[in-house]
């Protein structure tokens, strides 16, 4: 006959069971996460980019997966980080797809790492969603015919566009014709001059002088000297942050004062930090600049604020490129009803529903033939420098930005 104490502990040792077999029964109905591979420059010069993009890619995830994720499972966001150099970008996009199994890239800051990787996502059928490069070629590497389908798809403002932008702010706002070109040695300096200097080819201006420099040289003197000789009245920048703060101090140095133009890139912290008073006035094109302009952008400062603790967004756009960025790929796998790469492509070239995003509500943004979000300026500012902050150069662009 079985005693009492013999049922005790069968039964003990059934609740013990039980509680061991609990977590595995909620693992198993924990749907499989949709994993997106996320890169970009998280240390050295191009990093407030990166670390821009990747919080505002970040917030955006946290918020989806807030409200029940995509087609019942939530994103995953594996990190990592290029440090802004071309072959490290190559074997980044290689590990997401033949390690990590990635559905789809977004990040990406600097065009040589975008040109030099993006040929893996291609070759996988896999879309890649370019939150911050804006190198020209960026989407048009992979074209028809020899390219029938093309996956990458583009969340910036490209060059074409941007140098249009510069050289209208100098030539026909400010009325300058003496113009010199300072750019940096890398893909996005040269391919960005050359963009500049179609852009005066319209207005049948050439430069006084086109002046290289390098990453990481902390003297302008030459370039600047030349530049003066010339009779240059402006001086229009394709380069980043550190490099672009040696121009800006070193023509202080020179007592030399002339207007800084260029690319959205003058509104990096680390160009206004480095420069500070003599960052002050630079113009710049801009996606977003961090004013509430709309309640819709009022609630991502705050969501910004909460996540970092700051209110200061290193790169503005870069957020805000990269939180929407990620709303476009969930829109997309939404319509999908599928992870499948071509399936997502077919869906970004023909959203079907509006999606509102910070910098815009994207109402078909991409098509078969175009994979630009920006086709014309319609939704870029010109910024400025004020006492350490990006503002509106023009109140007609708040206003507009107000209506948008």
């Amino acid at each position: 006959m079985l005693s009492a104490g013999f049922f005790r502990s069968c039964r003990a040792h059934l609740v013990a069971l039980l509680l061991l077999l609990q977590p595995l029964q909620v693992q198993a109905a924990m749907p499989d996460p949709i994993r997106i591979g996320v890169s970009g420059p998280f240390t050295g010069g191009s990093s407030p980019m990166g670390i821009s993009m990747r919080e505002g890619i970040r917030i955006a995830t946290a918020e989806i997966n807030a409200s029940g994720g995509v087609l019942g499972r939530p994103f995953e966001l594996v990190e990592r980080d290029d440090e802004a150099r071309n072959e490290r970008g190559t074997l980044i996009a290689q590990e997401f797809i033949q390690r990590e199994h990635v559905v789809a890239g977004l990040g990406i800051v600097n065009t040589g790492v975008a040109l030099a990787s993006q040929r893996h996502y291609q070759e996988a059928r896999i879309p890649m969603l370019t939150a911050v490069a804006t190198g020209s070629l960026i989407t048009k590497q992979f074209l028809p015919p020899e390219h029938p389908d093309n996956f990458i798809f583009r969340v910036s403002a490209n060059d074409t566009l941007q140098a249009k932008m510069i050289v209208e702010e100098a030539v026909l706002r400010r009325r300058f014709t003496r113009i010199a070109i300072f750019h940096d040695a890398t893909n996005y300096g040269l391919l960005g001059r050359l963009d500049l200097q179609h852009a005066l080819e319209e207005h049948n201006i050439r430069p006084v002088t086109v002046e290289r420099f390098h990453l990481r040289q902390v003297d302008m003197t030459a370039q600047l000297q030349r530049a003066r000789d010339a009779g240059a009245q402006v001086i229009l920048t394709y380069g980043i942050g550190p490099e672009l703060a040696q121009i800006a101090n070193g023509m202080a140095r020179m007592n030399w004062s002339v207007p800084l133009v260029g690319s959205w890139t003058l509104a990096m912290s680390n160009f206004i930090d480095n420069a500070g008073p003599n960052a002050e006035g630079a113009r710049m094109p801009q996606t977003f600049i961090a004013e509430p302009t709309t309640p819709r952008r009022r609630a991502f400062l705050e969501a910004w604020r909460r996540a970092t603790g700051t209110e200061r967004i290193p790169v503005p756009p870069a957020a805000a490129q990269g939180y929407d960025s990620v709303l476009l790929l969930a829109a997309a796998i939404r319509q999908a009803g599928s992870t499948d790469g071509d399936r997502i492509r077919d869906a970004l070239e023909n959203l079907r529903n509006p999606v509102e995003g910070v910098i815009m509500t994207y109402d078909r943004p991409f098509s078969r033939d175009s994979h630009e979000t920006f086709t014309a300026s319609q939704h870029i500012h010109m910024g400025e420098v004020r006492k350490g902050l990006i503002v509106f150069a023009y109140d007609e662009d708040r206003r507009r930005a107000v209506r948008q």
